[in-house]
């Protein structure tokens, strides 16, 4: 599964898309933002995703926690949103993978 990696320059629309998509797929996405600009991005982009999904008939929680990240040799602190579909989701129209596969990372 990829992390989405939000800056301050990052599109709403792209990150609240990149969201959709991998919760669809992999039904779990986790955001990480480093920053006031960039975790308001990541912010409003959850928010445009949870309409997205909504569409689809399905409803995520969210669930915000802290992550040392390591930099150019510097520890930085990142918000972490993990989004995860809650029970009453419905994913019978969306194709799930038999077999998902972490793969890297990916900036929006």
């Amino acid at each position: 599964m990829d992390m989405i990696k939000v800056s301050a320059n990052s599109r709403t629309s792209a990150v609240a898309g990149a969201i959709a998509g991998v919760v669809r797929e992999h039904h779990r996405a986790e955001v990480q933002a480093i920053g006031a600009g960039a975790v308001n991005q990541a912010m409003k982009a959850l928010v445009l995703a949870t309409g997205y999904l909504r569409n689809d008939g399905i409803y995520v929680s969210c669930v915000p926690e802290f992550a040392d990240v390591t930099i150019e040799d510097k520890v930085r602190t990142a918000i972490r949103l993990v989004i995860e579909p809650s029970a009453e989701s419905n994913f019978s129209s969306i194709r799930v993978p038999h077999m998902m596969v972490r793969s890297n990372t990916t900036t929006v």
